[in-house]
């Protein structure tokens, strides 16, 4: 019978525990009257180390199953901060890659327009190169005319209708260009809603 009696210290070794450890749960244990042994000290019957010994797997269990919950919402969690990260990053590509094709869609802009000014200041200068010819041939008639030389009207005739058909044709050759700088504005005006939507689209 005495064989199977152990002291706490021997069966908290035996357990792999503290002797205050194993103490704490002797508390528990449903007679309160402890046997001593010849030295005076407190054995533990066969029933009452059965007793303590589930108690103290139970709690090594429940610490383990804690730990492993613990260990599983630290791993949740930091899944959850690297998708957080993952998503601030794409996010953040992604406003990258607009303000690259902002960029883009400005310079273009800007491009177009100095196209457009280009045509324009071109536009002023053939129109006041036209404008200085026509009036130097008006100039040249008008001198010509008041000449008023009887015995070479019909030369003068002549030259009158000849500074006229020139002046025409000056007329009808800035008709076209003005023609021509109208349908590029227009052509350039379509082209521009598709290069925005070009982008956009990438």
């Amino acid at each position: 019978m005495s064989e199977n009696l152990k002291t706490i210290k021997e069966l908290a070794d035996e357990l792999g525990v503290s002797k205050q450890n194993l103490q704490y749960h002797v508390k528990f244990l449903p007679t309160k009257k402890r046997q001593k042994n010849e030295s005076g000290i407190v054995v533990l019957n066969i029933e009452e180390q059965m007793f303590i010994s589930g108690r103290i797997k139970k709690n090594k269990a429940k610490d383990i199953n804690d730990e492993t919950k613990k260990g599983q919402k630290n791993i949740n969690d930091e899944t959850k901060k690297r998708q957080k990260n993952n998503d601030v990053f794409a996010f953040n590509n992604h406003l990258l890659k607009e303000i690259i094709d902002l960029k883009e869609v400005n310079k273009q802009l800007l491009e177009s327009q100095k196209q457009t000014q280009n045509l324009l200041d071109q536009q002023q200068r053939l129109a006041l190169q036209d404008k200085k010819l026509l009036e130097e041939y008006k100039a040249e008639i008008n001198d010509l005319k008041a000449l008023k030389m009887p015995s070479q009207e019909t030369e003068f005739k002549h030259l009158d209708n000849q500074y006229k058909d020139e002046v025409n044709a000056l007329k009808e050759k800035l008709e076209n260009l003005q023609e021509q700088i109208k349908d590029q504005k227009r052509i350039e005006e379509q082209e521009k809603p598709r290069k925005w939507w070009g982008l956009w689209r990438k």
